[in-house]
């Protein structure tokens, strides 16, 4: 199992704004374990969809596979991207762009960085 955690898209900060990240993959019950969590540690998380759709925009003409989507769904397309990669593996996706730093402070961090994520994966793992 793959738990990744990143900020890899402005596309999810598009999506979702400064309330949520955004979750994808493979694993649907360890998905499900997260959301759960997530209301114990008052840190949010939306499932995205990842449909096999979303795979036609990493189509290239010249490479096995491109790592830019076209301007549609970028948070997903990035998402497709990666799980190339993790082959058969059950796999989970958390797209914290957006959640990393926060100007005003919130229930779980102060202003600046806020470790976003972690409460929750910790929660996850006891």
């Amino acid at each position: 199992r793959i738990i990744d955690i990143a900020t890899l898209t402005g596309a999810c900060v598009v999506a979702l704004g400064h309330v949520n990240g955004g979750m994808m993959g493979t694993d649907q019950k360890t998905m499900d374990r997260i959301r759960a969590n997530c209301r114990i540690t008052g840190e949010g998380l939306w499932q995205l969809p990842l449909d096999d759709e979303y795979r036609k925009a990493l189509k290239s003409e010249i490479a096995d596979i491109k790592n830019v989507g076209d301007r549609w769904a970028g948070a997903i397309t990035a998402a497709k991207f990666l799980q190339e990669f993790v082959e058969d593996t059950p796999w989970v996706h958390l797209d914290i762009a957006g959640m990393d730093v926060d100007n005003e402070g919130r229930p779980f961090a102060g202003k600046g960085a806020t470790g976003f994520g972690i409460r929750t994966l910790v929660s996850l793992l006891e």
